[in-house]
């Protein structure tokens, strides 16, 4: 039986982390924060952005949002983006996806200040993400390794498979992922036989969006699988990974829910912390 990657239980330990990084900054007049904008009333941009409300009042972190109706114009977002740029009480910013289908979402998040770009959206994190300079990544990208580090895996000299090409957690994670020494392989919706190439995975991590997609008899004996996705079934939810099957098999697995999604929102905070860093050397 697999040992389960706990995320929930990491999380615990890096909310710790954050909250003593905040006080020394209180000590020093800094008030870390995070500004969040939400347009519409997407049911799960609602529900994560009430959940990083709850994250930030436990540690001690000012949570702003910014609640625009689903007919809000892209100029109008533009401008709130911009104020919060400028704005030096706020240290993080986070624009909640997906936008309305009239707002060109590159357009916002590339409006975002770099040093001020907690989700890592802004291209010129992503950039950094390649040449691997310091920047703010994205959080779920940042989930997958930390879960992980800090189960004791050794990632360097490992195949890992990355099962999903997004833009939200697979292409980041490649360049994060090279960055531990890893042997990366990067499957997608036209790779011929999956199976082929999770097999040889010493690591296979998913984010592809489709229901347990990854079975037993498709990851060696004694693999560590990493399960990003999140899926809304009858059932409830679940993950990309075949976990009551998976875990038989796997020599640890993550859960989903409790797995990376419980690091995420820690990891954001994070970046907000880490923002603070760069924003003062400038």
């Amino acid at each position: 039986m697999a040992r389960i990657l706990d995320g929930k239980g990491i999380a615990a330990q890096v909310k710790e982390e954050i909250k003593r990084e905040i006080n020394l900054w209180k000590e020093k007049g800094i008030n870390p924060s995070l500004a969040v904008v939400l347009v519409g009333d997407d049911p799960a941009s609602v529900y994560y952005a009430q959940a990083k409300k709850r994250v930030c009042d436990s540690l001690g972190l000012d949570y702003r949002l910014t609640n625009l109706p689903p007919s809000a114009g892209e100029a109008e977002v533009l401008k709130i983006i911009e104020d919060l740029n400028k704005d030096k009480a706020i240290h993080g910013i986070m624009v909640e996806l997906p936008l309305p289908g009239h707002i060109n979402t590159k357009k916002i998040t590339a409006a975002i200040d770099p040093l001020k770009d907690s989700d890592g959206v802004n291209p010129v994190n992503r950039g950094y993400i390649m040449t691997g300079d310091e920047g703010l990544y994205p959080a779920t990208p940042q989930s997958c390794i930390e879960i992980l580090l800090r189960s004791g895996v050794e990632i360097a000299g490992k195949h890992v498979v990355i099962v999903g090409r997004g833009e939200t957690v697979g292409k980041p994670l490649v360049f994060m992922i090279l960055r531990h020494n890893a042997t990366v392989s990067v499957c997608h919706s036209k790779t011929p036989d999956l199976a082929h190439f999770t097999g040889q995975g010493d690591i296979v991590i998913v984010a592809v969006g489709k229901p347990r997609i990854i079975k037993a008899e498709m990851i060696k004996e004694g693999a560590v699988v990493v399960d990003a996705g999140i899926n809304e079934t009858e059932e409830g939810m679940c993950g990309d990974v075949d976990y009551d099957n998976v875990r038989n098999k796997a020599g640890m697995v993550s859960p989903v829910p409790g797995g990376v999604g419980s690091l995420t929102t820690a990891l954001l905070l994070k970046n907000v912390l880490k923002g603070i860093v760069l924003q003062r050397k400038l």
